[in-house]
């Protein structure tokens, strides 16, 4: 049995999804796929550079990296450039060549296979680190569950599937990674105050559908920080039914809200600690800072 002293963890990098997934946020949705048929310009991939070095510190944070392995065509431009800063940190890269007919390079099962064979391979494995958002990748998070890993996700905002965070440990956006700078989403072009706006066009009459329209995935995703301060009053309502005490410990409430909601992040909401979260919440909770052990409890119970 493992101590906290010796937890040893696997990391494996979708490096297709999460290069992908960072261009599309820095330049635009959909935007890989439309530049890459005329050329990607050095500028825009500049903009979206993944701070590889950010990721594996991250994960180092959990204990002894025993191996690492990122998944991609490595042929390809987009991707040659990180080959030696991954190699620098001891990375292994495994060559994935695209399909002809369907463009992909099956990284996701390739990574799973090799996932589950390293865990059986080495039984002393603690901890797997799945850095990608790709709702693929759920049934791989369940499967390292079942076989008592704890499953740390890291994907990028506004790709990353919220089935995939709830289906690990501990989900983390790489963009509240220490070390990773700030998005700021670039401004759209001023239009010419003196140009008149177009009129709106006609929309034409709407038909009705021949058949059911296909359902999304995954609903639209709520207000993060109505949806944070939802996840904290149930979070403190299942401590005062389950322990039937007021006052909670912050750090026992913030571990249930993780419990809840593995992709809960305060950085990421843009607090600096979780005390400062639960400030900011002055009309659902009250804090009691008056000792070094901060407690917090629902308003009006």
């Amino acid at each position: 049995m493992t101590t906290s002293e010796d937890t040893r963890v696997a990391v494996y990098l979708d490096f297709d999804n999460i290069v992908i997934s960072r261009y599309d946020q820095v330049n635009g949705r959909s935007s890989f796929q439309r530049d890459k048929t005329k050329g990607l310009e050095v500028e825009r991939l500049q903009r979206a550079t993944v701070d590889v070095g950010a990721i594996i510190d991250f994960a180092s944070s959990f204990g002894t990296l025993v191996l690492t392995r990122a998944y991609a065509d490595w042929s390809a431009d987009v991707n040659a450039g990180y080959r030696g800063q991954l190699v620098g940190r001891a990375v292994d890269l495994v060559q994935l060549f695209p399909a002809a007919a369907y463009g992909k390079n099956g990284a996701d099962i390739r990574l799973a296979v090799d996932a589950v064979e390293d865990m059986f391979r080495l039984p002393d494995l603690t901890h797997v680190v799945i850095v990608a958002g790709d709702s693929d990748y759920i049934a791989l998070a369940q499967r390292c569950k079942r076989l008592g890993r704890y499953v740390v996700g890291i994907g990028v905002a506004g790709s990353s599937s919220r089935s995939l965070a709830a289906a690990c440990d501990d989900f983390v956006i790489y963009d509240a990674l220490p070390g990773v700078p700030v998005f700021e989403p670039a401004m759209p072009p001023e239009a010419d105050k003196d140009e008149p706006e177009p009129e709106p066009k006609k929309r034409a009459p709407r038909r009705r559908a021949t058949r059911p329209q296909a359902v999304e995935d995954e609903p639209e995703a709520p207000d993060p920080q109505t949806a944070a301060t939802g996840l904290l009053e149930r979070a403190l309502r299942i401590g005062l039914e389950k322990d039937d005490v007021d006052w909670l410990h912050n750090s026992a409430v913030k571990a249930q809200m993780k419990r809840m909601d593995p992709s809960f992040s305060e950085k990421s909401l843009g607090f600096r600690s979780f005390s400062d979260f639960l400030r900011s919440r002055s009309d659902a909770v009250e804090l009691d800072e008056s000792s070094t052990t901060r407690m917090v409890k629902l308003k009006n119970t």
